[in-house]
């Protein structure tokens, strides 16, 4: 075989290799959604695929390390959908992204189940994930309270509202949103949060807030 050819070749086995990986890791958030981290083995897992046991753990070497995967995909997609409203000023950006991103979670209603069961799951502190959760819910906070800072020196914010307690308060919202929908689908997250958000904001700050266009 040529160099060339040698180089063709292990380009496809590495693109292959990269296409099992990603669908290992799209039924394991499948099923980690449906049935919960703790009920689903790798061997479940591994019929799933339809690769042998050894055949998976050649991709991840336990169940705790496709976890990891499976959250770290999830957060990917999340930062590359809200990137694009980080860049707009005074905070409304990142308001206006979490309303859009509200949103656009109804339209993948896998992704809705998987973190309200493994964020339920994950509360206890031997749970693989709980540090993971922690560390993301503290991150959310702090990212809404800057973005509310950022929003009062812009004159969009109303003078009684304290940054930090609305994060948390804004942070429950979504999330508790997430757990209703699953059981009603009538529920319109985007409506619920727009209108939390938009009651935080002074009537400029509303309009500068309502003439930002969605980016998805």
């Amino acid at each position: 075989m040529t160099t060339s050819g040698a180089g063709t070749a292990a380009s496809g086995g590495y693109a292959k290799g990269r296409a099992r990986r990603a669908a290992i890791i799209q039924t394991a958030a499948e099923h980690f959604a449906q049935r919960g981290f703790r009920a689903v083995t790798i061997l479940d897992l591994a019929a799933a695929c339809d690769i042998s046991r050894a055949g998976l753990l050649r991709y991840f070497p336990d169940k705790d390390a496709l976890l990891q995967a499976v959250l770290e995909d999830r957060d990917r997609l999340d930062r590359e959908r809200f990137r694009p409203y980080t860049r707009l000023g005074g905070g409304i950006g990142v308001l206006r992204g979490m309303v859009d991103l509200a949103g656009h979670n109804e339209l993948v209603p896998g992704l809705i189940e998987l973190f309200v069961r493994l964020s339920g799951e994950a509360s206890d502190p031997e749970h693989p994930a709980h540090a993971y959760f922690a560390e993301r819910y503290e991150r959310i906070r702090r990212g809404t309270a800057q973005a509310l800072h950022g929003a009062r020196e812009a004159g969009h914010l109303r003078e009684d509202v304290d940054p930090g307690e609305a994060a948390v308060r804004l942070t429950a919202l979504m999330d508790g949103l997430q757990a209703q929908w699953l059981f009603d689908r009538s529920v319109d997250m985007a409506r619920h949060v727009r209108a939390a958000v938009v009651a935080l904001l002074t009537e400029p700050g509303a309009a500068a807030f309502d003439a930002l266009a969605p980016t998805g």
